[in-house]
């Protein structure tokens, strides 16, 4: 093999499928050595070495160097196998710069084109590469057609055989991140901060931000002049309903935030269960609740806790109530009742599942005194369960 030749063909796969000349270099090295067993035998130690400088060729077999004549030979010898070698070698080369390619794309936000629709898999193209949007990453509803524009982010590259499977979605909250990363300039400057995004793809959205500076609102810039920029990420998702919220690190402040467009009277926060009791008016219930419970859901989602709307005629209603039933516990005394009634523990099913040691720090108790009420507070719970269950078959 001329050794100009082989720096031509190393530059040229090099500058045409943007690999890299080592990789080459060991690819022909790795075909000469195929090649080379078809005469030497299977068993035998064979090496080759390209000068990757003036692309002449050195070669040993059992440790013999090879004569010029004998590496000529084996450049001209079963030629198709060798190149079989460099076409496998080329392909796994390839396959593994697209594939370092996009795992550095894993929840950024690529456009596709539309190739082909397998069932409720939507096949679309990116570059060379082609890319499966499944049905269950497209958000409820939403179809395509050969040639449209799809905006997704890549949640998934991995290699299958000689091609790498890239897999896209548009339902994940990274989504909806990407999307106000283009649209608001504020948050790729770094000047507006996206915290927290809670999603139910197709329907609602609540995204939580916050501004590094005090002279910028961070609502109204997400939102757009006009609700322009809103907008237009609406369209993006099919319609989907998004809320922007002001974060804040103070629950009092960012729970009653997150349930907007409901106002809140009261939060109280209940830091062992996790739980926000939320008070609003009756005319705010339903819209602090949502359809189908989606708005304090996604706030739930949003702020990492439990959240319960209720009146204040509720809760005093279910203080009064659990107050009764826990002054029933044998071992139990006002004065703990009202601390746990305080921590939030409004039912039997939630002091069973308290801890033992917090339950003994709260009332003084030996750690037989608290398992004792834990276990009594258990059957109450399922006694409570099975009398709901009895009451909701006779109503039917």
């Amino acid at each position: 093999m001329n050794p100009g030749e082989v720096l031509r063909i190393v530059d040229s796969i090099h500058r045409d499928k943007k690999i890299e000349k080592e990789i080459v270099f060991s690819g022909i090295e790795s075909a000469l050595v195929t090649a080379a067993r078809k005469h030497y035998g299977e068993d035998a130690n064979l090496e080759f070495y390209i000068n990757r400088e003036t692309g002449f060729i050195d070669g040993s077999c059992n440790g013999r160097p090879l004569t010029t004549e004998e590496i000529e030979l084996t450049g001209r010898i079963d030629a198709q196998t060798a190149k079989q070698v460099m076409i496998q070698k080329i392909r796994e080369a390839e396959r593994d710069s697209l594939y370092d390619q996009f795992t550095t794309e894993i929840d950024q936000l690529v456009v596709g084109i539309v190739h082909k629709n397998e069932g409720q898999t939507t096949i679309l193209s990116i570059g060379n590469v082609e890319a499966i949007l499944p049905r269950s990453e497209k958000i409820p509803g939403e179809s395509f057609r050969i040639g449209d524009r799809v905006r997704a982010v890549v949640v998934e590259v991995k290699k299958s055989g000689l091609r790498i499977k890239v897999v896209l979605s548009r339902v994940r909250p990274m989504l909806v991140r990407r999307l106000f990363e283009q649209e608001v300039p504020e948050i790729n400057d770094g000047i507006i901060e996206v915290k927290e995004i809670s999603r139910e793809p197709g329907y609602r959205t609540k995204i939580a931000v916050v501004s590094i500076d005090p002279r910028i609102d961070a609502k109204g810039a997400c939102v757009g002049i006009r609700g322009g920029r809103i907008k237009n990420i609406n369209m993006e998702l099919g319609n989907e309903r998004v809320d922007v919220v002001e974060w804040s690190d103070d629950m009092m402040v960012f729970i009653p935030n997150a349930l907007q467009p409901a106002e809140v009277e009261e939060v109280i926060l209940c830091a062992m269960l996790g739980r926000a009791v939320v008070l609003v008016n009756k005319e705010q219930r339903s819209l602090a609740i949502g359809r189908k419970g989606q708005n304090v859901r996604l706030a739930s989602k949003l702020c990492s806790w439990d959240i319960e709307i209720m009146t204040r005629e509720e809760l005093e209603r279910l203080l009064d109530r659990a107050l009764t039933g826990y002054l029933e516990i044998d071992g139990m005394t006002e004065e703990l009742a009202d601390q746990l009634l305080g921590e939030g523990f409004l039912s039997f099913d939630d002091l069973s599942i308290i801890e033992p040691s917090d339950l003994m720090e709260l009332g003084q108790l030996t750690e037989e005194q608290a398992n004792q009420i834990i276990k009594q507070a258990e059957t109450l719970a399922e006694t409570a369960e099975e009398n709901g269950n009895n009451n909701t078959e006779d109503e039917e």
